[in-house]
């Protein structure tokens, strides 16, 4: 991005140096470079220039020895536009004119995005296995994951649990056999996922 860059206070006070000409093909910042005390800024386009480049203000404070960046918005143009830049310090009392010429942005060449006839249907899902084979599957995993010495454990301990709930019929046997039978099933499950 271009830059039109001014300095002021340079050699005296409210004193402009600002290149004779610019050019540009899109949006720039005229920096204010101050090499002296604080100053105020008016920055004007002409009436040509005026219909295609746009300032947020156009008077600025530019503090002692200080640096300001004023931002220039710019419209697209379907050929160049020339007009003239004012620039007045000193509340009149010193004014510079800078050549500005707006030239046509550059085209850039569209280019259509390929894409791949496989990415515009949605992908193709396996179906479901059945029943059986969720279940063969699930044992697999458990011999795998070595859980096979936990199943019988368990087997055999809630086998143990139900034959001691029989010989002493009690309620509160029977309740301790539910939740084994609750946690052997529940680790089972897990086993198996």
């Amino acid at each position: 991005m271009p830059t039109l860059d001014v300095e002021l206070n340079g050699e005296t006070v409210h004193d402009i140096d600002a290149p004779d000409s610019f050019v540009t093909d899109g949006p720039f910042p005229v920096v204010l470079e101050n090499s002296g005390r604080s100053t105020h800024v008016h920055l004007h386009f002409d009436d040509d220039l005026d219909r295609v480049a746009a300032l947020d203000e156009g008077n600025h404070f530019v503090a002692d020895e200080a640096t300001r960046h004023v931002h220039v918005s710019t419209a697209d143009v379907d050929e160049a536009v020339r007009g003239k830049l004012k620039i007045v310090t000193g509340y009149g009392s010193n004014t510079t004119y800078v050549d500005v010429r707006v030239d046509p942005s550059p085209e850039t060449p569209e280019e259509a995005v390929a894409v791949d006839e496989e990415l515009s249907a949605p992908p193709e899902r396996t179906p479901e296995p059945p029943a059986r084979q969720r279940a063969v599957n699930a044992l697999d995993r458990l011999v795998q994951r070595g859980g096979v010495a936990g199943a019988v454990f368990g087997l055999v301990a809630v086998g143990v649990a139900v034959g001691v709930a029989m010989a002493v019929d009690s309620a509160v046997v029977w309740l301790a056999v539910g939740i084994a039978l609750m946690v052997a099933f529940g680790a089972a499950l897990l086993a198996v996922t």
